[in-house]
């Protein structure tokens, strides 16, 4: 994919977010957020060589799997423009016991909204939920790999052979809870999603089918994922 050329213009700014996630169990994981915004060289001080940076902020949160429900949460404030920054960094223990999944935008602005918390957290988290559903896939992939079968508001094991096919639908839709009326490629609607909750064969992304072909891996593979 041809991606656009870099600007011509001279940079003024610079702000980066990067989220990990991190298994620590197979009903366990830490998402780890970290907000930097950068000045280039010279830009305040003429005779600076180096970038400054005006904010570096960490947000830890550990996440039950499979609810993604917040069972710890950590604030550290870097890098800030007041020392009084720092204050509020407990402030976010609020979000213990809520779900990253949907609606955490809305409990964010509504628990940490204007003055009630720091817009450059809130922003933080916000670009972290999307990558908490990401992870789910992850989990369940290297739980698979152990043989772990963790269960989804009681429905593991559901989609094995003794099961009515109301059950099996049921199950794979609890599986997808995170990913249905998420974008139009899952509405419920959809062709795809009518598939997936019926339990057809699925076509693999096409990353792992760009993927898959580079390693010489067979598409049929696929479905052993």
């Amino acid at each position: 994919m041809d991606l656009p050329p870099e600007p011509d213009g001279q940079l003024i700014h610079e702000r980066s977010y990067t989220v990990r996630t991190y298994r620590e169990s197979t009903t366990s994981m830490r998402l780890r957020g970290v907000v930097s915004d950068l000045k280039p060289p010279g830009l305040y001080f003429p005779e600076d060589p180096e970038p400054l940076p005006v904010h570096h902020m960490v947000v830890d949160l550990v996440l039950e799997f499979p609810t993604l429900k917040i069972t710890d949460v950590e604030v550290v404030m870097d890098v800030t423009p007041h020392r009084e920054c720092t204050d509020i960094e407990g402030t976010y223990k609020q979000l213990i016991g809520l779900s990253i999944a949907r609606g955490f935008s809305r409990q964010v602005k509504t628990l940490f909204g204007g003055s009630l918390g720091c817009t450059h957290i809130g922003a933080l988290l916000q670009a972290m939920a999307p990558a908490a559903v990401q992870s789910i896939w992850s989990m369940r992939m290297m739980n698979g790999r152990e043989g772990v079968e963790v269960a989804i508001d009681g429905l593991a094991g559901s989609t094995s052979e003794s099961a009515t096919e109301e059950e099996q639908m049921e199950a794979r839709r609890q599986a997808m809870v995170f990913n249905i009326n998420t974008c139009h490629m899952w509405d419920e609607d959809a062709d795809m999603t009518k598939r997936a909750l019926a339990g057809e064969e699925m076509e693999p992304p096409v990353w792992a089918a760009e993927r898959m072909a580079k390693l010489g891996v067979e598409p049929d593979e696929w479905a052993k994922f």
